[in-house]
């Protein structure tokens, strides 16, 4: 089997470590640059859960802070983020260790996002989430801020 340079072509090139590992060739696997992958894979689905709770707080945030425009569209992408997380959660369990982190570090994202969505100064949200995290990622509707 001709070894594939992950530079090169970074499918082809997993498909063949899967392949070596599956015939028992572990000697000719480039195990350095297989762990740095295994980590990579690890980082991503830690960064897609910060990103879906980034978008969440954001349409929470404008559930509050905007009631007038309230509408089908923002309730089914809280519900669609919210069961994606939940997924996301089921399948990689040791994501739930840094929810609370997760979500503190996607708030500042999603006060951003809510601005730009929204046209209103971005003083109009609080610097800290007024959501928990069980809050953000539970069946929590916020009424309007008074």
């Amino acid at each position: 089997m001709a070894t594939i340079d992950a530079r090169d072509d970074h499918r082809a090139w997993l498909l063949e470590s899967a392949a070596l590992i599956r015939a028992g060739q572990f000697d000719a696997l480039d195990a350095v640059q297989l762990a740095e992958e295994l980590e990579d894979i690890g980082t991503s689905t830690a960064r897609e859960l910060e990103n879906r709770v980034g978008v969440l707080l954001a349409h929470l945030l404008k559930w509050r802070y905007q009631p007038e425009r309230r509408g089908a569209s923002w309730e089914a992408t809280i519900k669609e983020q919210r069961q994606r997380i939940l997924r996301l959660l089921r399948k990689n369990p040791s994501l739930k260790e840094n929810l609370e982190e997760t979500c503190t570090d996607a708030y500042s994202d999603a006060r951003l996002i809510a601005r730009r969505e929204t046209g209103l100064p971005e003083n109009t949200f609080p610097q800290l989430s007024p959501f928990d995290w069980q809050q953000t990622v539970g069946d929590f509707w916020p009424e309007e801020h008074t």
